[in-house]
């Protein structure tokens, strides 16, 4: 009876171990299927030849590249970015790909809406841009009551990272007109039209300064509405900040302001989940990098 009960206990203890065992190598098979997160920014980092007195570009571009290296995005979108800015960025970020022209005459002349990712995370498929007008491939094109030029910068990825058959994304930028309530809905439209046409099924995370706020038409339009497919955008900062605060500003106007609305974007197709979404208030002795915060998003493939 003594051996009996020794040997149902030793049996006992090798089936809960074996279980154990089974459970944590199911657990570890789990985790490794699970899409590396990839940290995003937006980030207007201030026309520069702006006459801004003591916030000029040669008093901040540091604190603009210290902001960017201490967050360490994978993906970082830009508005108002002049050419001179665009070689102090991609001469610093050392190990970042960079896609983006200026929208005057689709060469170096005005603003560019580049974007930059991290190359050994991420593989260059395709890029293009086309202008927010009624002739996109135009450049330099305005419509609308637009009163500047507009336009969207976008690349396909391929991530070296992904796990199944979705390795791919596509990363696009811009920069909606601050005047032109009709071209901020009808960029927005065209936003939509183009990813259906263009960039089919494919993820999409989309970024930009779209002056305007989530309580009207154009945000409605990308976040709301039908398009993408029959699915609407994801916003990643209301999906971890769900309950709509009067201290959300996103363009602190140099002095820190907070009050207000956001009209810095980070968006998504629910081909993602968000794991987390911030507004980024760094200052150096009160001194801000740009007159907007940089928004930030980690979201992570399903």
């Amino acid at each position: 009876m003594k051996h009996l009960f020794l040997k149902q206990n030793l049996m006992g203890w090798i089936i809960g171990i074996v279980s154990f065992l089974g459970m944590a190598l199911s657990s570890d098979i789990q985790a490794g299927e699970r899409n590396t997160p990839v940290k995003v920014m937006s980030f207007n980092i201030r026309y520069g030849a702006a006459n801004d007195g003591e916030n000029s570009w040669k008093h901040r571009d540091y604190l603009v590249l210290e902001t960017i290296q201490n967050y360490g995005p994978d993906l970082i979108g830009y508005q108002e970015a002049l050419k001179f800015q665009v070689d102090f960025l991609k001469q610093n970020l050392k190990g970042y790909g960079f896609h983006g022209i200026g929208r005057d005459k689709g060469t170096e002349e005005g603003e560019y809406v580049p974007v930059m990712w991290k190359m050994d995370r991420f593989e260059l498929v395709d890029s293009g841009h086309f202008w927010l007008s009624e002739t996109p491939e135009i450049p330099g094109s305005v419509s609308w009551d637009s009163s500047l030029t507009r336009m969207l910068s976008w690349v396909v990825l391929r991530d070296k990272k992904a796990v199944g058959y979705q390795k791919e994304l596509v990363f696009a930028n811009t920069h909606f007109d601050h005047r032109g309530n009709q071209a901020r809905l009808e960029s927005a439209k065209l936003i939509r039209q183009r990813a259906e046409e263009i960039m089919n099924d494919i993820p999409i995370i989309l970024t930009g300064d779209f002056n305007t706020t989530e309580d009207l038409a154009p945000y409605a339009a990308l976040c709301k509405a039908e398009g993408f497919n029959g699915k609407p955008l994801v916003d990643a900062f209301r999906v971890i900040h769900p309950e709509v605060s009067d201290n959300e500003r996103s363009f602190g106007a140099w002095v820190g302001r907070r009050d207000g609305k956001r009209i810095d974007w980070i968006l998504h197709t629910d081909d993602f989940v968000t794991l987390n979404a911030a507004i980024n208030y760094t200052q150096d002795a009160g001194r801000y990098p740009s007159d907007h915060y940089p928004v930030e998003a980690i979201v992570r493939l399903k």
